[in-house]
């Protein structure tokens, strides 16, 4: 048996895998412990024997060996790039990738190709929670605890996650609390709370603002904490006062009682969280949303205490590491900032190169998707572990940007949506093929093991960096412990600073949190009971303002949409659409609709409904529920077709789309 961690998301459940790819739950990783797995967990052996696996480079569709694909990739940058300049050349990564890959890739951007154009679809993920926290801590960790602390609480305030459907192994560590829960839809989630709070969508930060304004008009403000471990509370107290309890239920439709309750539960609570998922975060105001909700954390003296605290539910698998170490526009291996000089030059020692040979800022994900094949953007786009015809907001914009380019190379395990338009393929290695790091949603460092071996013709994603980077003139590394023990010395000193942590030292134990240091150094699973990372040691409550979606219904467009997932499938769906017993369990895309809705439309269960945005147009059945509120539809995105539909405005300071509201018209399809 071997023992490793489960492919999917950011809880990464320790499983074991036997010589016959059976699979079973670890009893010793905190995470899922003692020995839970979801589904999709229990069948992802399948991933490795599926028979839609790509095993041989293709060539404008077209099997080749692999030195010719590599070739032709090589040949065509170099010709991209004198013709066009480094920036012509793009990369997209993903939160999927290791650590070790997310590094390289970060690298082979700016050291091999010169280019800028590097970013991930972790920026539609975690950006707005990431850019919030490095603002009110000065870091950003997404869970600054272990994930079994929330067992020793009494209330937890979770908003815009459904934990039940995206991560179920997670549930075991809130049937202590009393749980609030912040959602539209009356979700799995939702329906094990104490108390659920249904925002009309897009108002979760009036919201927010209006739990404040309570815990500040009835006295429940931890007045110690705040002068002692804050600064700014009193321009927050002065910017809430427009946001009086009446108004933010006239804004959210959210009763004044209800908030009330939640406020007081909080307050009363000896231990208690608050934790932000997507639902609060994909918005073009997400990182303001996610602030208001720390500022509320903030005022009743949550984190940076034993037992309490604010935290952000990490979604893709390494959705916390992918972000650290170099794949996104603005950062450098460590969680470094790209136009920090010292941060520069430090990295560039490690490369070998000179700190002005480095490039700056590049654009963020979609802004990066959405240049693409234009006359300033980039000619080629690079992928790996990412499927944006189905993932991207405007997808069908996306799709016709990407279609634009001179040359798309895709390194995946299937053919996805995006692959399929690819003008080389090339197929790579997948996680239980290979060893490498991933770091959870608690920051905790993990080992993934190699278990079986590739199937022939499959090469890892770091060999398909090295080959190209070798014919570009350049040697990278191609062991993934050798790229870890690069990638330490590249972190020393940083805010993730991983040098301290070995393969032998995760081995020896269930993972290492960063910041570590040192060898010698235990980890650090708790940072903020001392001080939080500015220099000061203090946190920063910082005023925000309630604005309305970028996008709200009107007589053409007046029903809101919301996407997200369903308990049976991942991402864009590339993996588990190609597993049979999740593909029985949900085989197909739906549209949820309130009942009244439905009779106002005429529609039945089960009936073909349209539903039209002012940017594309997306059919599925549709599927009658009172869970969900009479003025919104629901749509799941591991099919293409959703984000088809949804906005691609973006937060001005995470780059994050608004994912979660936008306005459509629901149509019974003839």
């Amino acid at each position: 048996m071997t023992k490793t961690h489960c492919p999917y998301c950011a809880l990464q459940c320790g499983m074991e895998i036997g010589p016959a790819l059976e699979i079973s739950p670890r009893t010793d990783v905190p995470a899922n412990a003692p020995g839970a797995l979801c589904q999709k967990g229990w069948t992802a052996a399948e991933l490795l024997t599926n028979g839609e696996r790509l095993t041989t480079p293709l060539l404008h569709g077209e099997p080749v060996e692999w030195e010719t694909a590599l070739d032709h990739v090589a040949a065509r940058l170099s010709d991209i790039r004198a013709e066009h300049g480094p920036d012509a050349v793009a990369v997209f990564g993903g939160g999927g990738l290791t650590n070790e890959k997310a590094y390289q890739l970060g690298k082979f951007a700016r050291v091999a190709l010169g280019t800028s154009q590097i970013d991930y679809n972790g920026r539609f993920c975690m950006s707005s929670a990431a850019a919030a926290s490095v603002r009110a801590f000065g870091m950003d960790r997404g869970l600054p605890f272990p994930v079994t602390d929330l067992g020793e609480a009494d209330v937890v305030l979770l908003a815009g996650a459904n934990v039940a459907e995206t991560m179920p192994p997670f549930v075991r560590h809130l049937s202590g609390p009393r749980l609030i829960v912040v959602d539209p839809r009356r979700t799995p989630t939702a329906r094990l709370a104490w108390l659920h709070l249904q925002p009309t969508p897009g108002t979760d930060l009036a919201l927010a603002l209006g739990l404040l304004h309570l815990a500040i008009a009835d006295d429940l403000v931890d007045a110690d904490y705040v002068a002692a471990r804050t600064t700014g509370f009193d321009d927050v107290r002065t910017s809430l006062a427009a946001w009086w309890p009446e108004r933010v239920e006239r804004v959210t439709g959210v009763p004044v009682h209800r908030m009330r309750q939640a406020v007081r539960a909080l307050a009363a609570a000896q231990n208690a969280y608050v934790l932000t998922g997507r639902g609060a975060e994909q918005h073009a105001k997400g990182t303001d949303t996610v602030t208001a909700f720390i500022n509320l954390a903030l005022a009743l003296g949550l984190p940076g205490r034993h037992g309490s605290g604010y935290g952000c539910l990490t979604g893709q698998g390494n959705g916390q590491g992918g972000r650290e170490h170099g794949q996104k526009a603005d950062q450098l291996p460590g969680y470094r900032r790209i136009d920090d000089p010292a941060a520069r030059a430090h990295v560039a020692r490690v490369w070998g190169v000179r700190a002005e040979d480095l490039p700056g800022p590049g654009r963020s994900a979609y802004e990066l998707l959405d240049a693409l094949g234009t006359p300033r953007g980039p000619r080629a786009l690079l992928l790996f572990g990412s499927n944006p015809v189905v993932s991207a907001p405007a997808s069908g914009h996306v799709s016709d940007r990407i279609a634009g380019l001179d040359l798309l190379v895709v390194a995946d395990v299937v053919r996805s949506e995006t692959a399929a338009m690819a003008d080389v393929v090339l197929p790579v290695t997948q996680w239980a093929e290979e060893s490498g790091t991933m770091t959870n949603l608690e920051g905790r460092v993990l080992l993934r093991r190699r278990a079986v071996a590739p199937p022939a013709g499959v090469r890892s994603d770091l060999d398909v960096i090295a080959g190209l980077a070798a014919r570009l003139g350049h040697r990278f590394d191609t062991e993934p412990a050798a790229v870890f023990d690069e990638l330490r010395r590249a972190a020393a000193g940083g805010v993730a600073d991983y040098s301290g942590i070995t393969y032998e030292r995760i081995a020896a134990g269930t993972g290492l949190f960063w910041p570590c240091p040192s060898e010698d150094h235990p980890g650090t699973p708790r940072p903020f009971l001392d001080r939080f990372a500015h220099p000061d040691g203090r946190a920063r409550f910082v005023p925000v303002e309630h604005r309305p979606a970028a996008e709200e219904p009107d007589g053409d467009y007046p029903v809101y949409l919301s996407t997200g997932r369903v308990l049976s499938h991942y991402q864009s769906g590339a993996q588990t659409r190609r597993i049979a017993s999740l593909v029985r369990a949900a085989p197909e895309p739906f549209v949820e609709l309130h009942p009244d809705l439905a009779e106002q439309l005429g529609v039945a269960a089960g009936d073909l409904v349209r539903v039209t945005s002012r940017r594309g147009r997306s059919r599925a059945v549709a599927r009658i529920s009172d869970a969900i509120r009479r003025d919104t539809v629901f749509m799941p995105f591991h099919w293409e077709g959703a984000n088809r539909l949804t906005n691609p405005a973006l937060d001005p300071v995470s780059g994050m789309p608004e994912f979660k509201v936008c306005a459509v018209r629901v149509e019974r399809d003839s």
